[in-house]
């Protein structure tokens, strides 16, 4: 997967469609990816100890990866990435405009 934490996205489908966060998590296996402030639901949480009230709360849900675009640095527009080998290092670049990510 090309997405790393604290990588700025846009999501470009589904509910929360053109939104704009960094990235939270990146779980590898599921292909997903949470992204701060997309995809939020309501958590209910039962009181622990007598006394104690309930709380309602908002999480941020994984989305599929596919869901989601990097924004390029230069523009500000949604990029797909490249890679591209600078002595022995792979790094990522943006199609668009060829900076470093």
């Amino acid at each position: 997967m090309n997405f790393k934490v604290n990588d700025n996205v846009i999501v470009i489908s589904g509910k929360d469609k053109g939104k704009k966060g960094k990235i939270t998590k990146v779980v590898n296996e599921l292909n997903r990816v949470v992204v701060d402030g997309v995809n939020m639901k309501k958590k209910h949480q039962k009181a622990r100890r007598g006394g104690e009230s309930g709380q309602v709360f908002d999480i941020a849900l994984p989305l599929n990866a596919s869901n989601v675009m990097l924004i390029d640095p230069k523009s500000g527009t949604q990029t797909r990435i490249a890679k591209k080998v600078v002595g022995d290092k792979k790094i990522r670049v943006s199609v668009k405009s060829g900076q470093e990510i």
